[in-house]
């Protein structure tokens, strides 16, 4: 099987952004995290709309570590319900792919 990319999105309080980041590359579950801050989130909570500022962060990971990288996150977000998103893409820089797997490692 050949090893993959998955790009993992996540929402979460602006403040615990950095140091979510830090720990998912820390314990190797991701070899990169972007933080864009400044994200503006509508959505359907508990039957009412709600409306926060957030940041998301742009986790890159091997794709075969998204069980791990899952619980990484759940362990350390303060959400009930944490957003987790994974997709992945159909073509990466062969180089880059490597980085990532080397990373993680």
């Amino acid at each position: 099987m050949t090893a993959t990319l998955q790009l993992v999105f996540v929402t979460c309080p602006a403040d615990a952004a950095e140091s979510l980041a830090r720990a998912l590359v820390e314990a190797r579950v991701a070899a990169c995290v972007n933080v864009l801050p400044h994200v503006v989130s509508v959505y359907r909570w508990q039957d009412a709309v709600q409306r926060d500022e957030e940041a998301l962060l742009l986790i890159k990971a091997p794709a075969e570590g998204f069980d791990a990288l899952r619980q990484a996150v759940l362990a350390r977000h303060p959400y009930e319900l944490p957003e987790i998103v994974a997709v992945h893409p159909d073509a990466v820089h062969q180089p880059y792919l490597d980085w990532i797997l080397a990373s993680c490692r």
